[in-house]
């Protein structure tokens, strides 16, 4: 039997069902949202089944049941409750040729003439408005279905922030209208990347409920791993044997790689849709999400705030809650986009952050060796794996001409703002790329080690000092005693200490001492 195709780059429910492409059967979680209230906002990284929710909502809406036949809605659903829908896609529209407010013009006029709606009116607010009456009138309650509603906003962080801000007060005077005509609205569900604070873009329109963390729809989008292992038998059967993998252990290397974005605290975990079908198309472990969207504008955003390290970095439910054009707040944005996820809550509520897969910390740790290390991303395996064979054979020679090298490539202007914590970044992000145990200032009891590096043979502390000397930083790790935390794995203990010279702009010394 041929296997389903698989819906590489298709986001249209109707394509994907008439077409015979594989889906899986999200119906019960739209089901419960669409009995349980009316006004919805749902924010998710890109590529993770927006599009395809909203397609689906709309042929629900419109009736067309014979989609549906073999899912769990067909038999769930009053098929004569049917409603006239207005889906807007704004990175559909063409906001960046026409600007935002004629594209969305010409966009509402569009949607009238397929519905048959004959328009008097000017300008979006009153065209939106006459629509909704109109379609209300003539054909009951109108459900609206808008799609990366923020695209016109985020389109321009980091690009020009004067645009974006007079986009979001266009979008915040269209989406207020939905508050208004409250009484015509059969369902209004927005969703998009980013979640913008209410009193930045919904202002007007407060009745409506975020769901992007709540739990009953924590796993609406996305693959859980029951539903993977159940609507990819076949494939992963197949991919296991091409790859001379047991399936116990294909399924081990996915999770490894693919699986782990969490959008509630006690939620299951879910694969990225696109990183899944990609990997059974190729039957190859790539980095496939990374690859749809280069994060220039978050890369320049962390550089700017000397932000590199995210392992179990830990935020208040405030910062993952609201994007602000004036405020923008690098944990939760990149929350929102899908670079780290829930790991944990403690009992003060604070939430603990990181990657959610090998996929996007080995992709995102290039990206970040590029901007804080001048190491090319293309270069960044190369070196890693020149660096890891040095520190494991004890050749800390060979380490420091590597070290040397990458310490060469950090821009100029990056070393004149914050000298120190360019090095120790370029140092951290190389050394946890090429996958050695590392651990970036631990604590002590007496204090904090800047780097260690657990190898297969030995720990190595390495402590920096800027314009002081080698043996300042093998003093400070014999004083603190940083060396005594790490007896305890029954390896001998390495003390490193560097020093870096502002004249030169790279490593002026450094020593070696074995911490007795």
């Amino acid at each position: 039997m041929a296997l389903k195709k698989l819906p590489i780059g298709i986001q249209d429910f109707r394509t994907i069902i008439e077409d015979g492409y594989k889906y899986i059967d999200k119906t019960s979680y739209i089901h419960q949202l669409i009995t349980s209230g009316k006004f919805y906002f749902l924010s998710r990284p890109r590529r993770f089944g927006k599009s395809l929710t909203i397609t689906t909502l709309q042929e629900l809406y419109s009736g067309n049941r014979e989609l549906f036949r073999s899912l769990w809605i067909a038999e769930h659903w009053d098929w004569d409750k049917q409603h006239p829908v207005i889906r807007l896609s704004f990175t559909a529209i063409g906001f960046q040729s026409l600007g935002l407010m004629p594209a969305l013009e010409q966009e509402l006029r569009t949607i009238a003439q397929a519905h048959g709606v004959a328009l008097s009116k000017e300008g979006i607010v009153p065209i939106f408005k006459e629509i909704l009456t109109t379609l209300a009138k003539q054909k009951g309650k109108v459900v609206v279905l808008v799609d990366e509603y923020d695209a016109p906003i985020i389109n321009y962080l980091g690009k020009d922030l004067p645009l974006a801000q007079k986009n979001r007060e266009i979008l915040r005077e269209f989406y207020s209208v939905l508050k208004d005509m409250d009484a015509l609205i059969e369902l209004a569900f927005l969703t998009g990347v980013s979640k913008f604070s209410k009193v930045g873009i919904f202002s007007g329109l407060n009745n409506l409920q975020d769901i992007s963390m709540h739990p009953a729809y924590a796993t609406m989008l996305g693959y859980t791993q029951e539903e993977l292992e159940h609507n990819f038998a076949e494939e992963i059967l197949d991919t296991a044997a091409h790859m001379k993998l047991s399936r116990e252990e294909l399924l081990d290397k996915m999770r490894f790689w693919y699986n782990g974005y969490r959008f509630h605290i006690d939620a299951e975990r879910v694969y990225n849709p696109v990183s899944s079908n990609l990997f059974f198309n190729t039957r190859d472990f790539q980095n496939f999400w990374f690859a749809t969207g280069t994060p220039t504008f978050l890369i320049n955003l962390l550089k700017q705030e000397g932000l590199y390290d995210f392992k179990l970095t830990e935020q208040s439910q405030l910062e993952l809650d609201s994007f602000d054009l004036e405020d923008l707040r690098p944990y939760g944005l990149l929350f929102q986009t899908g670079y780290l996820t829930l790991l944990g809550r403690d009992e003060y509520g604070l939430y603990q952050l990181g990657y959610p897969n090998y996929e996007v910390e080995h992709s995102m740790l290039a990206y970040l060796l590029d901007a804080f290390g001048g190491v090319p991303k293309g270069s960044g395996l190369v070196v890693a794996l020149r660096l890891e064979k040095a520190f494991e054979n004890g050749d800390l020679e060979q380490v420091m001409k590597i070290l040397i090298g990458v310490f060469s490539g950090i821009p100029y202007m990056l070393y004149e703002k914050t000298p120190e914590r360019f090095y120790h970044a370029a140092i951290h992000l190389l050394f946890s790329y090429m996958g050695l145990r590392i651990r970036s200032e631990p604590c002590t009891s007496e204090g904090r080690a800047d780097v260690v590096v657990e190898t297969s043979k030995q720990v190595y502390i390495l402590e920096f000092k800027l314009d002081q000397s080698a043996e300042a930083a093998l003093k400070q790790i014999r004083e603190k005693h940083y060396h005594q935390a790490f007896w305890n794995l029954g390896k001998p203990v390495v003390g490193i200490g560097v020093n870096f010279s502002s004249a030169s702009r790279n490593v002026a010394e450094w020593q070696v001492e074995l911490m007795g």
